[in-house]
Order: C-alpha cells, then structure tokens, then sequence
C-alpha cells in the first residue's frame, strides 16, 4: 500500500500524471487539497502529512465508554487508571455506560450522544469498537483508542474485520490508535527530569517497558504510542508528530511491522531535515523473525534488505535489540552535536585500553593518533614508560589525586577528539570513584561528549548510581558494544544531517519525454524480449550496443557488415530470460559462413525447445570491462527499488548488491557501490584500468527515473551485464529482461 491511510492518492502513473498536470480535480488528504507539488511523477506524495495529536496526548475531555467501577471487571482497573491520567494532564474524564449512573462517584452517561461536550478522545473498552465508530463521529470526536484484540492478528477473518473499522474511520474523519493496544500512552511520566526528552512507538506495549523505565536513571520521555494494529495512526504518523515536537531530543521505536513503506520514508524525511534522531529495533531480519512478527501484527514485514536499506537512507538508526535502543537513543537525545569525530580513549588499564580501542576502530570509529605536542604535555603526569597515543593509559595512580582531572581536561581540549570514552570495568574504590567524579565535572565544562563504560557487574556502587547516573551530561554504559553502537550511531547521525538533502524535493513532478517514447514500447502482462527491453532502455538514453533484428541467415550476413565484425548473436524472443543455458548466444563471431551456421543453430534449438522467437540479435562486441547489473523490482512495502551490484555470473555466486528506494540523487547513488564488496574492481584491479564511475552512476539514475515514471507498470527490470568500460567511455548494457504488469 504507498498511497496515504487517508485520502485518495493514486499509485496509477497514467492518472497521476493527469493529476500533475492539473486536468483532473486534485484529491484531499485531512482536508487539504492536493496540488502537482504533493506528488511525485507516479502520484505519491511527496511530504509526511503531520497529524495534530496534541488533543491526543493533552486531551481537554475524555469519554471512557465502558467504564467500570465493579471489583473484579478488566475494565475497572483500566478505568481507575484513566481517571489518574485524567487528572494528572488536567482533562474532565466522562464515563459512558448503558446501564450505570455513576463509575467512581463520576456521573455516568448512557451514550456518546449524551455527554455533557464535545470530547477531544473516546477510550472504548468494548469488545467491538465498529458500531461506536459512527456515534463518535456524529460527535465529532477528534480520537479514540480501541483496545480490544481479534483482528488482523488472527488471520484473515480478524484482518476482514479491522479492514472493516479502518473504513470506517475513514469515513468518520477521526482518527485511532489500535485496535490491539494498551494502556502506555496514559503512562505516569516523571516531570523532575530536564533536558531533551525521547518519544516512544512501540507495536507490542511490553517492548517499550526497558526504555520506559529509563526515567528511573535520570533519561527524560515525554510520550509513548503504543500502535498497536495501526487500522489508523501508525509508527509514521507518530515519527511525524513527534519530530515537530521542540522538547523531543530522540525518537525510540519497536517495529514489528510497517504498515506503509512510502509514509514511513517522508516522515524519516521530516526527522531528518529537523535533525532529531530516528532509532528503531525493526524485527524481521531472519525468516522465523518475519513470521512471527506478522502473526503478531498482521502487517507485511518487507524484505529486510529493502527495510534496511531504506531506513539507512533516510538516517533512520537500526539497532538489534532493546538494550542497544536504550542506550543509543538516550545518547542522541542528550548529547550535543560533536565538534569532531576523533575519539580517545583513556582507562586506568593499558589492557582494558587497547581491547576497547581494538573493538571501536574495528567498528568504525576514528581513534586519531594524539599529536607529541599533546603527548609530551599528557606526560607531565603520566609516567613516560606508559603509552598516550590513544588509547591513553594513566597507570591507575594519577586518577587518585589533582592530576586525573588535568588528563581529562587536557584530552578535551585536544581539537581532534569530539568524544572521550573511559571504560572503568570493575570498581576499585577510591580511584574509581574520583576518576567518575572527575569526569562528570568535567562534562559539565565542555561541550564535548564523555562516556564511561562501567563494567561492574554488581550496579550497586556509589560511583554508578549516583555519581555517573546523577550527571545528565555523561554517557554511561554497562557493555563496550552498547558503548561503541552509541557512539557511533552519534557521529553518524550528525554527519548525515548535517549533508542531508531531501531527495522529495527533488524528485521529477512530471513526466521527462522518455517516458511518453516508452509507453508505447510497454507490453501489459508480457515480458519484453531482450530487443524490445533494450529499447525501452534507449528510451531513457542508457547506452546499448549496436545491433540489429533479423528472421533470415541472409539478413544476419547483412546485419553483421553493417555492425561490424566480429559480433555476436542471440536469440530474442519475449520468454527468453536464461538464454547462456539454453546455448542461445554465440560469441566472436567474424566471417559469413559463421553467422549463418549460427543463425540456423539458434532457431534450431528455439525450434526444439518451444521458443517462440521474434528474430535473432545481431549485436556489437563490446571491449571487456567490469561487469555489474542494475535492475528495477517491486518490494511490498516500498514499491519500486533500485538494485546495483557485481554482474555476470557473479551476481548469483557473491550476492553482492546495493539497492535505494526511488527518490535519490547522485550521492546516494555513488553511496550505493561504496557498500560493495567487490567496489575495489571499479578503481582497478591487478593491472586493470579503473573503470567509468560516473557512467555507472548515470546509468542508475536514468534507471531510477525509469522506477518513478514507470511506476508500477514496470514489474522488473534487469540490465545484465551492464559493462562498464575504462574512464571516460561508458557504460553498455549488453543485456535487459523487463517484465511489464
């Protein structure tokens, strides 16, 4: 689904393109009319349509319909609980109930319609929520919450019957959380806590509890929506809303499943353009993940390379586990943006040290060797035999008196260093505690970040609990590995916003002339023969081999003169994939007696075989280069993706690709073959020459466009192999399959 969960937008590029162009009435979503500048060329949008959800969270009225006041009944503890919230956020709670008169001393109503005022947010604690849908809207209740499970979660009838109530709020213009939620939104949070705060989204409530419980050490939350089924607001909706919100510093989610891929991207996109980090634990990485995460939500999961490419393109953070949610998020939200990426690290142990150190560059972080003006000026109080290259190594005695603390500071004035990591891995009193004091005092005098690691396994200490988790300023870990994973997801984050350029806005409006050129080479519910694919790329101005069609020996004989000896030749027909298997290509070919030798070959063995062929391919021999393959697909989630990798036969043996989902520019293109593992090929190789880069990056370009433009008439599209030649010449397409829906 990539069209909006309200509103009517088109995912036909026929119609979208009509729509651009302003010739039909521009559809609304929440009220607003859609204009050419809301769409991309295939009709999807192009911004995170944000909701208001502040009479959500901060509600003035709230009706409770089957509220409860009798012991022993579910929904009296969850009645008990609302009435708290209520009066913590300061809304005049309604209890509704058929037969009660009061719930709790409150005076009860028989019905929505008979509440005293409007209310911002019904919480309806009914085992079915779709005949309250319509009484709500007559209302003009702005949002519900329905708890009650049964749904998509259960099969096919509960997912008929949550389709049943998503139509239904549509049509009523509230907005829900659920079905299949909790109580977690109407949590108590701590209002004792300063500093920038994380959001919570969570699909299973349970999840979001380690995270939740982090107030306890001091992080500051500000909210928490559990999704639930997400028949209406989903995780997107509540990334949207949240990254508007000037007290969230971080935005922590658990996502079993998305519900829409496209609204997902532009609300990354809304929180990468306002700088405030995304940090998600998307299940689903392994087949039995994607099971279970479906039988729980009901929802797609998508291929998770597709899901992991997407979100790293869109600076979303995936981390593995709650742990690592913890911690990095609660990292990015506090921590302010680094003057410098280097990091040093400083122990009271050479050996903790350099495993630490080992472990950060090993992951990627950049531990700069520390200049000898730096060295010699560390060694006024460190002993000369210990080295402080970085890592530092004290030896342990200086942290005990006045010169642990002129270290520290000595570190953090080093203009290369952004972050000081200390691991401290067992308590040894008193020179731990001064060394954790120490360092808190100093975070409070730099704008630098300071992390410790502190590997005790006990967590009773003084120095942990309250000295390092009494400081807002320092970053405190239990492991190296959460250590290392902040940190780096830190300095990530900031380099990636920090050059972050929507590629919404970017993306083409209207449809480029190639795309009306191949519209008519499109074949609906066909698969193209290698001819035609290769028109369709001409189309688009990627480069093709000379060649030329023919049914006759004779006309081969011709063919081949006129591209030019030697050539090869191959088979065409529209059910053609594997031709090589098959013996359906000839290679080298340089006089007439070959061509037609080889001519009649083919069309015997298309002849033995069943093929139906529309002719043979005479086609140029192009000069050996590095082979890669770029191609189309359509992902559930994601619609049309771009893939980029290693070619010929090597694309079946290594694996080794790359894929972005449409829209994206050059950067991300280029960002493509540097995750390749073979990308040492392109740069030139045992003596090869390096190869034409910028012609392979055109090519994925133009591909892209193809994506956009296309839309979903293209079901897939394969240019293999895609021979890139040495700089300054090109890139060929020597093959292309393309299968049209």
């Amino acid at each position: 689904m990539l069209g909006s969960t309200h509103g009517t937008f088109t995912t036909d590029p026929r119609r979208a393109h009509v729509v651009a162009c302003g010739e039909l009435p521009p559809t609304a979503v929440h009220g607003r009319a859609v204009t050419a500048d809301d769409l991309d060329v295939s009709g999807r949008p192009l911004h995170a349509d944000v909701p208001d959800l502040d009479r959500f969270f901060r509600p003035e009225s709230v009706a409770v319909i089957g509220a409860s006041d009798a012991e022993g009944r579910p929904n009296t503890g969850i009645t008990r609980q609302l009435l708290a919230w209520a009066e913590r956020v300061g809304a005049r709670l309604h209890p509704v109930h058929p037969t009660r008169h009061s719930v709790f001393g409150i005076p009860c109503f028989p019905s929505v319609a008979d509440l005293p005022e409007q209310v911002d947010l019904a919480v309806l604690l009914v085992g079915d929520p779709l005949p309250v849908i319509e009484q709500l809207a007559e209302e003009k209740v702005r949002f519900a919450v329905a708890f009650a499970s049964g749904f998509a979660e259960t099969g096919e009838e509960g997912a008929a019957a949550q389709a049943r109530l998503a139509a239904a709020v549509r049509r009523s213009g509230l907005r829900l959380l659920g079905p299949n939620t909790n109580l977690n939104a109407f949590e108590e949070f701590r209002d004792d806590l300063e500093g920038p705060a994380i959001a919570l989204i969570t699909q299973s409530g349970h999840q979001g509890r380690p995270v939740f419980t982090m107030q306890e050490l001091g992080v500051r939350l500000s909210h928490w929506a559990p999704t639930g089924n997400e028949a209406d607001l989903e995780t997107a909706d509540f990334i949207s809303y949240f990254a508007e919100r000037p007290e969230v510093g971080a935005i922590a989610c658990y996502v079993e499943g998305l519900k829409d891929g496209r609204s997902f991207l532009l609300a990354a996109d809304r929180a990468a353009r306002r700088g405030v980090p995304v940090v998600a634990v998307k299940v689903g990485r392994t087949e039995t993940g994607a099971r279970m995460a479906a039988s729980h939500t009901g929802k797609l999961t998508g291929a998770d390379a597709v899901v992991d490419a997407a979100m790293r393109q869109f600076g979303v953070i995936r981390v593995d586990g709650l742990d690592e949610l913890q911690d990095t998020s609660a990292l990015l939200a506090r921590a302010r943006r680094p003057s410098a990426d280097g990091v040093v690290v400083y122990s009271i142990s050479g050996g903790t040290g350099a495993h630490f150190s080992d472990l950060a560059s090993e992951h990627g972080l950049r531990l700069p060797t520390l200049s000898a003006a730096k060295q010699a000026e560390l060694h006024q109080w460190i002993p000369e035999y210990l080295n402080v290259a970085n890592p530092v190594d004290n030896g342990g005695h200086p942290v005990g008196d006045w010169r642990g603390r002129k270290i520290i500071d000595a570190l953090l004035d080093d203009p290369e260093v952004g972050v000081l990591i200390c691991p401290i891995t067992g308590p040894f009193p008193p020179m731990s505690d001064k060394l954790a004091q120490d360092l808190v005092d100093a975070a409070e005098q730099t704008d630098k970040l300071v992390c410790v690691v502190w590997g005790s396994p006990v967590g009773t200490e003084d120095a942990y609990r309250h000295t390092l988790l009494g400081s807002s300023r320092v970053a405190t870990f239990r492991t190296f590995a959460n250590c290392i994973t902040a940190v780096r997801a830190y300095l990530d984050h900031h380099r990636f916003t920090a050059a972050y350029r929507s590629p919404f806005d970017e993306a083409p409006r209207s449809p480029s002339p190639s795309f009306r050129k191949a519209q008519a080479l499109m074949r609906p519910g066909q698969q193209l023969s290698e001819h035609a694919a290769k028109q369709l790329l001409r189309a688009y101005g990627i480069r093709v081999p000379r060649e030329q069609l023919v049914t006759s020996a004779a006309a081969a004989v011709r063919a081949a003169g006129l591209v030019g000896y030697p050539v090869v030749m191959k088979a065409s027909g529209p059910q053609l994939a594997h031709k090589t298997e098959l013996g359906l290509v000839k290679v080298g070919l340089t006089s007439a007696s070959q061509i037609r030798d080889a001519y009649r070959e083919l069309t015997d063995i298309a002849r033995y075989e069943g093929i139906a062929l529309d002719g043979v391919l005479v086609c140029q021999m192009v000069e050996p280069g590095v082979e890669m393959v770029v191609g189309v697909t359509h992902d559930s989630l994601f619609g049309p993706t771009v893939t980029v990798g290693l070619g010929g036969v090597l694309v079946e043996v290594l694996n080794d690709a790359a894929v972005r989902v449409p829209p994206f520019g050059e950067d991300q293109a280029k960002t493509m073959l540097s995750e390749l593992r073979g990308r040492a090929l392109l740069d030139g190789v045992r003596g090869a020459p390096p190869a034409d880069v910028d012609a392979l990056v055109e090519v994925v370009l133009r591909v892209q466009r193809m994506a956009l433009e296309l839309g979903d008439d293209l079901a897939e599209l394969d240019i293999n192999p895609l021979m890139v030649l040495p700089r300054g010449q090109g890139a060929v397409a020597l093959d292309a399959l393309a299968v049209c829906r």
